[in-house]
């Protein structure tokens, strides 16, 4: 009995928690929002959403892949369901509590795989800063095909206020950031406190600082560069694949070229890094530029333009929703059970 009650709520929980995302989202935008979101699944061409969904879906799969040689170096070798689910659960995380994801992922992987937090936290700390390094170059690439757009492009930002996007009725993603916020501050003040009076606390502050690093420069370490390289080039190609791909769901933004859409990509991923989920603020950025190759001198945003950005937004936000609980609902099912596999082949 008790064993049906537990597989019950490891189905109902993580569903009940899906609903609770879709709500709080399509709760967060305004009633004109709402209307524009109607409008966008009406006009769309759902071949090309669907295949942008699939090259999301590869670049998570090969991101989980990737994972493995940041781990090898450290003596690790993790299954690939394992390192897939933990990522999953991290962006699921991520849609409500601001990069709280990577530490759920490192927390994830620290469970089914028993490696030291500090240790996979610190490689995932060193995937930031190659995605970083990525966008900058795709930054780069985009702007060089559309220098003669520049002036277009900061008339139609400077006449954007981001206050007006995902402007609905929920407080709850303000309440969440200032609880996130005062937390961080308590806890980095009881860390302090503890550092001065507990000798034994400072010894696993360091242990875990030194296991931070390690990870981190796991990357320098590792036989399997070249690998990882293409699996980094092929993240972002699917990356900007699934964005571009969309563009052919609307006859309106079907014969927009490559430099239109790389511009939308970096506008929508700077309003993500802007807004909790890029709420309201994704689909308007992606809107603006758009509006600038269809119609540069129209005022505003073109509805079929905003129209895109909903499309884009809504299809993979509900997307990972769905890739998070599946995870959710299947983690802990592949946790090695041999004793001799859960130890590091190489420990450092």
């Amino acid at each position: 009995m008790k064993s049906n009650i537990i597989k019950a709520l490891k189905i109902i929980l993580p569903l009940g928690f899906g609903i609770f995302l879709i709500w709080l989202f399509y709760d967060a935008l305004c009633e004109d929002d709402k209307a524009d979101l109607f409008l966008a699944f009406k006009k769309a061409n759902y071949g090309w959403v669907f295949l942008a969904l699939i090259f999301s879906f590869l670049s998570h799969a090969s991101r989980a892949a990737r994972w493995k040689y940041l781990l090898e170096p450290m003596g690790y070798k993790i299954s690939f369901w394992n390192a897939y689910h933990a990522l999953m659960i991290g962006y699921i995380v991520n849609l409500i509590f601001p990069r709280a994801g990577e530490a759920s992922r490192a927390g994830v992987i620290s469970k089914t795989e028993k490696i030291p937090f500090q240790k996979g936290f610190g490689t995932i700390l060193a995937e930031r800063g190659i995605d970083l390094v990525m966008l900058g170059i795709v930054c780069l690439i985009g702007l060089g095909m559309q220098m003669d757009k520049i002036d277009a492009f900061q008339t139609k930002i400077e006449g954007f206020k981001s206050g007006e996007a995902g402007c609905g009725n929920s407080m709850i993603f303000s309440i969440l950031g200032q609880a996130v916020t005062y937390g961080v501050l308590l806890g980095v003040v009881a860390v302090l406190v503890l550092l001065v009076v507990k000798k034994s606390f400072r010894a696993k502050v360091k242990e875990f600082i030194v296991g931070l690093f390690e990870g981190g420069f796991a990357i320098f370490k590792s036989k399997q560069k070249l690998p990882f390289i293409g699996h980094t080039l092929f993240i972002w190609i699917m990356y900007v694949l699934m964005f571009a791909v969309c563009f052919y769901s609307l006859d309106s933004t079907s014969q927009l070229g490559l430099d239109a859409m790389l511009a939308g990509f970096i506008a929508g991923t700077f309003g993500i890094i802007l807004v909790q989920g890029g709420i309201g603020v994704y689909p308007a950025l992606v809107g603006l530029i758009v509006t600038t190759y269809l119609a540069p001198d129209e005022p505003g945003i073109l509805p079929d333009a905003l129209a895109l950005g909903w499309i884009i937004w809504t299809s993979q936000t509900l997307l990972m929703i769905i890739l998070g609980l599946i995870s959710l609902a299947l983690n802990g099912k592949n946790v090695k059970l041999d004793a001799d596999e859960q130890a590091p082949a190489n420990p450092q």
